[in-house]
């Protein structure tokens, strides 16, 4: 009589136990359904392969006003949301690294433009392969990548020079740029910078610029109508810069594309100066509050960003910010890819050739040189520009896997 009971009790076990296993197969299933979504929901935000090809930067009158009349940025204006995988994360910093250029490979991820300037610079933009035969561009010993200016003794018009961009682009996030070297010397105009699409509704954040023989840089954003800053003085921004540059309101039509500068208080943080220190470290941070931009001279870069955990929070003041409380992130800037270019003369170091008074231009590269004019000093003085070079160690994206 009791081997009844007991085998109505081993049947219930066994029919939960097929219960169970019905329902955990049904979870597993849900499970990677789940993740699949996510990773659909979640694909495109930092890096994006669809880079699109843009005459952009720093300004031509139909762009001015189109943007005039476009009114405010047309991207979208929901935040992004991290990207990246959690194998990514360290044991002490939030942040991910989901992309990375350096070493051999660095130029992998680039594409070089090889069309007009669009800031009307004496030189022409060569491909790779061009480039490459010119000795315009390389991977040094070092692992290093060089990035050169035609030095031929005289030419008749224009130099050669390289500018790239990266073929990914990206909403948000933090960008780390490395550099022993950059170009130096009258004339010259490079930068490292961000670009959206539609210019510049799609908004433009310069890390790294100067023209000639500036000592201190000048990060700057440039945006469709709308973006302002809140205030001029540093002190309220809560910045380390020395000046705000070009005013408060942003908007590349109505500033005259002079945008909104921030100077650096640091006298090694551009051009020769930048160049005998053993270079430094850019950081650019895209987040909920705002564009920041620091700057870290070599031997004091953070140990949290040598070790490829970064911690922004404990970095202490940015060079330059520009508050979300003024200028929406999400709204005025959308899809950027990072860009290295050198230029010579232009709408800024050609207006600037007979210009003192700035830090490192004491006197005037007219006064320096002995040339009236930028662009013929350009074509009778190769060997001022053995200096007109890039040394890049890394450029590194990384993304949290929480929202920005």
């Amino acid at each position: 009589m009791l081997f009844a009971p007991l085998l109505l009790l081993l049947a219930a076990n066994h029919a939960d136990a097929n219960l169970i296993k019905r329902a955990s197969g049904f979870a597993a299933r849900q499970t990677k359904s789940l993740a699949r979504d996510l990773r659909v929901a979640f694909g495109g935000v930092l890096p994006r392969s669809d880079a699109q090809h843009v005459i952009y930067c720093k300004g031509s009158a139909g762009a001015l006003a189109q943007a005039a009349s476009s009114g405010a940025a047309s991207g979208t204006t929901k935040k992004p949301t991290a990207t990246g995988t959690a194998p990514g994360l360290t044991a002490t910093s939030a942040w991910h690294l989901t992309q990375a250029y350096a070493g051999a490979n660095f130029f992998d991820g680039w594409e070089f433009w090889d069309t007009a300037d669009p800031t009307h610079g004496v030189v022409n933009y060569v491909s790779q392969a061009d480039g490459e035969a010119a000795n315009l561009v390389n991977v040094n010993a070092a692992g290093n990548a060089i990035m050169r200016v035609e030095t031929t003794p005289k030419v008749a018009s224009v130099r050669k020079s390289i500018r790239i961009t990266t073929k990914k682009t990206f909403d948000g996030g933090l960008v780390i740029m490395d550099a022993v070297h950059m170009p130096t010397g009258c004339a010259t105009w490079p930068a490292f910078w961000s670009n959206g699409p539609n210019w510049p509704i799609g908004g433009e954040i310069d890390i790294v610029e100067g023209v000639n023989d500036y000592t201190n840089n000048q990060a700057t954003i440039h945006t469709g109508p709308g973006c302002n800053l809140p205030s001029d003085n540093p002190g309220k921004l809560g910045v380390s810069a020395t000046a705000v540059l070009g005013g408060t309101d942003c908007a590349a039509a109505t500033s005259g594309n002079a945008g909104c500068g921030m100077r650096s208080p640091s006298s090694v943080s551009f051009g020769a100066a930048f160049n005998g220190n053993g270079g430094g470290v850019y950081a650019m941070l895209w987040n909920s509050d705002g564009i920041s931009v620091y700057f870290f001279e070599r031997g004091s870069v953070p140990s949290d960003i040598d070790a490829g955990a970064p911690q922004p929070k404990t970095w202490g003041l940015p060079m330059g910010h520009w508050p979300a409380s003024t200028c929406d992130p999400w709204k005025f800037f959308y899809k950027h890819v990072a860009i290295f270019d050198t230029t010579l003369c232009g709408d800024w170091a050609g207006s600037a050739w007979g210009s003192s008074g700035i830090p490192g231009q004491e006197a005037s590269c007219a006064a320096r040189t002995g040339f009236s004019t930028c662009e013929a000093f350009v074509q009778a003085s190769g060997s001022a520009f053995n200096e007109a070079y890039w040394e890049v160690k890394s450029v590194k994206f990384y993304n949290t896997t929480t929202p920005l």
